[in-house]
């Protein structure tokens, strides 16, 4: 039985990358709905996968993020894990999530799968062109980008994802980006994508796509006027490849097989153990 990879909109659910890719469950209007509808919804995805990955970003609105943990306490089930990458804008987390659906197809365990999710976050280059950055507060900005944004036709590039770059747009710079072969995911919000596009030659992607820009995309990065763009893995061997070169290990708490040092289930880490005190040397009685 798959996994089931859940997202909580449907702009989340990128369309599938291969005739392999699961298709994800979308757990849209959560908040909004009454409570026993939606323990109801939850409750049928477990009942008909077993074991549930719902995906979400930084960006979520935190009554819907509530909500999941209400309606998994209610459940009172260890089989719904809350997969929230920090650092990770809405393009890049929905990206992930295809990820995972592609690996939902292979054998892997619900836990290894759902720890793979922080593993591949990882090789995710996640950015964006920016018209401003006066409300960016997710990435280092200086007094100087700031100033420079209130200019009327300024733009910046920003790579918020493995490690925040942030430079002013022109024809001669660029972002540092993967050393390894990617495709580059454009989402086209208020602003041209000519720059981010060129991503794809100065990071010798091996093409470029583009999908419709997530909802999200705004509150997280605190403007409309840009367009986000993500390089990511997509070659379903290569991703399996990299998840099943690491190190498995049993949990201590639910017994799921994992990768790394969290369950995403149950949340437990490997206990402590510490080394026991030395024992204090008994003085010796003379002869």
């Amino acid at each position: 039985m798959p996994t089931a990879i859940a997202v909580t909109s449907a702009d989340l659910a990128l369309p599938p990358q291969d005739e392999r890719t699961m298709p994800a469950v979308v757990l849209a209007g959560l908040d909004r709905q009454p409570l026993d509808r939606a323990l109801t919804e939850l409750s049928d995805v477990i009942e008909g996968y077993g074991h549930v990955v719902v995906v979400c970003s930084a960006a979520t609105p935190e009554p819907v993020v509530r909500r999941l943990y209400t309606l998994r306490a209610l459940l009172e089930s260890d089989r719904v894990a809350l997969l929230r990458p920090p650092g990770l804008p809405p393009l890049g987390v929905a990206v992930l999530g295809r990820q995972l659906r592609q690996l939902a197809s292979c054998d892997l365990s619900p836990g290894v799968l759902a720890s793979a999710g922080r593993l591949l976050a990882h090789y995710i280059h996640a950015g964006a062109v920016l018209g401003s950055v006066a409300r960016l507060d997710r990435v280092p900005v200086g007094l100087t980008a700031h100033a420079r944004s209130w200019m009327p036709g300024s733009q910046f590039a920003v790579l918020a994802h493995p490690e925040p770059q942030l430079v002013k747009v022109a024809p001669d710079v660029t972002l540092k980006g993967p050393e390894f072969p990617t495709w580059l995911l454009l989402a086209k919000g208020q602003l041209p994508g000519d720059w981010a596009a060129g991503l794809g030659t100065a990071w010798q992607a091996q093409g470029v796509r583009e999908t419709p820009l997530p909802a999200e995309s705004r509150a997280w990065w605190g403007t409309g006027r840009m367009v986000e763009f993500c390089a990511h893995l997509d070659d379903l061997s290569v991703l399996y490849q990299l998840v099943t070169s690491v190190r498995q290990s049993s949990c201590h708490w639910c017994g799921l097989d994992v990768i790394g040092d969290r369950c995403v289930f149950c949340s437990a880490v490997p206990p402590l153990h510490e080394p026991p005190a030395p024992r204090a040397l008994e003085p010796r009685t003379p002869a």
